[in-house]
């Protein structure tokens, strides 16, 4: 089992220090171990599997892919509730490929950021995806900025992040001609890609080495079979049932979550805690106009500010050339509200209701304040931009996409910082590993995450 995974005490009855054990169900044992697998493989019908994966994302697919690379007997299905794969959080966010500077030493982001951009490069070099090491500047434009940048410095270097360097103005400007600074971190290795492409590879390999992927499948039920179909013998090899809303219906014995915005509420279907609560964030990029592109080479950052739960501002490069002024960070009325007006009055009333947003609106009111100001206004926005390229004007701007996070809160208006994986007891939470919180960097730690998953899945469900 691996150890640094964390998971929260909830109503599956799990405590904390590592995955509950105890296993009793159609495919069990009263001695509260799991058995191996009871059979099943490829020659099980298309409608049953030996596991699925719920969410056709990023860390879904790469999970799907490492499990079935891993254990290539095994009959496994990827159901995603789009008609396209990796169309919300990995289809929508900045493509950056991070370096690991940001994150808590020892954290689960940390090590698999780290991690996982080195093998995201080994990936896309032998896959022939384009991608490019741009590097990042993380810049300091004011003098009380300095000690918060040089104690970022000394976190990425205990984060094992390399060729990190501090260079004052002069190498800000061989850097980013056009940036102005009083010092900065120079991190080379962070880099950018497409990551939708990256996801849809790692859907053909996974689809190559014999896996299934149902889209059109939003899950609206999981629970155990109550008894086996009519001359068939499938209620025993796979007890758990997964209806969507078409009233369709697939069969399996094991399920790995891997459900975005929805992470809370799948993990309550599955008679799991929904804890912690996802709450929606909208993210609004700008986009420089094209004949101002020449402004920006790489990533530039700001320095981050503690008080505040988010990076703020920066500017990305994209692989198509262009370059993305944002995000600001504003509350969604919808989980997939990616514009400002869309809503849903049942996403709302859970966000109120159910999450300790109230709490965290209190506590960080004026950055809300100013965020929302900054998404009605170009202007403000622009203004802060010029504080690190002053060229900069609102005539050389364009609104541009926008992206939706799915961030894990807490009941006390906490924003849950690590990644966040659990499971639980019972018939269906032995059977069950749920990926409750992963937003950024979870893109570029997928492939470490994936690995990390299926060593749990192996160990917890003896496979």
């Amino acid at each position: 089992m691996v150890p640094a995974l964390r998971y929260l005490v909830g109503a599956c009855g799990r405590a904390r220090g590592g995955f509950a054990g105890g296993f009793l169900g159609a495919c069990g044992s009263a001695s509260g171990r799991p058995r191996p697998l009871c059979g099943g493989g490829r020659s099980a019908s298309t409608s049953s599997f030996d596991i699925v994966i719920v969410g056709g994302g990023i860390v879904g697919l790469a999970s799907a892919r490492a499990l079935i690379l891993r254990h290539p007997s095994l009959s496994i299905g990827v159901l995603e509730k789009e008609k396209d794969l990796a169309v919300h959080q990995t289809g929508h966010n900045s493509g950056v490929i991070h370096s690991g500077i940001y994150y808590k030493p020892e954290s689960l982001k940390a090590k698999l950021c780290v991690q996982g951009a080195a093998l995201l490069y080994e990936y896309c070099q032998q896959k022939g995806i384009s991608y490019k090491q741009c590097g990042k500047l993380i810049v300091a434009v004011e003098q009380e900025e300095i000690p918060r940048l040089q104690a970022l410095y000394e976190r990425g270097l205990q984060n094992g992040i390399q060729g990190l360097r501090l260079i004052q103005q002069e190498d800000i400007k061989k850097k980013e001609p056009y940036c102005r600074g009083l010092m900065a971190i120079d991190c080379p290795h962070t880099g950018i890609v497409d990551y939708r492409q990256v996801a849809l590879s790692f859907a053909q390999d996974f689809q190559e080495a014999g896996g299934s992927v149902l889209t059109n499948f939003e899950v609206k039920d999981i629970e155990m079979a109550k008894e086996s179909p009519s001359r068939s013998i499938d209620g025993m090899q796979y007890p758990i049932v997964i209806k969507n809303t078409k009233g369709e219906e697939i069969r399996c014995q094991y399920v790995v979550t891997c459900a975005g915005l929805y992470s809370d509420r799948i993990s309550e279907l599955s008679g799991c805690t929904p804890d912690p609560r996802i709450v929606p964030f909208r993210g609004d990029y700008l986009l420089l106009k094209p004949e101002k592109c020449y402004l920006v080479k790489g990533n530039i950052y700001p320095v981050p500010d503690s008080r505040f739960p988010f990076l703020g501002v920066h500017f990305t490069p994209r692989m198509d050339g262009s370059i993305w002024l944002g995000p600001n960070a504003v509350l969604a009325f919808k989980r997939e509200g990616y514009r400002p007006f869309d809503f849903s009055a049942t996403d709302v009333m859970d966000i109120i209701i159910n999450s300790g947003l109230i709490k965290l609106a209190s506590q960080n009111f004026s950055y809300g304040v100013t965020e929302m100001y900054k998404a009605c206004f170009l202007g403000a926005t622009v203004k802060y931009l010029q504080k690190f390229i002053p060229e900069i004007t609102v005539s050389d701007i364009l609104r541009g996409p926008a992206g939706v996070r799915a961030q894990a809160l807490d009941r006390d208006g906490n924003l849950v910082e690590d990644f966040v994986f659990d499971a639980g007891v019972g018939n269906i939470g032995n059977r069950v590993l749920h990926v409750r919180n992963a937003p950024s960097p979870a893109a570029t730690s997928s492939l470490a995450i994936s690995g990390m998953i299926a060593d749990e899945v192996q160990q917890r469900f003896e496979l």
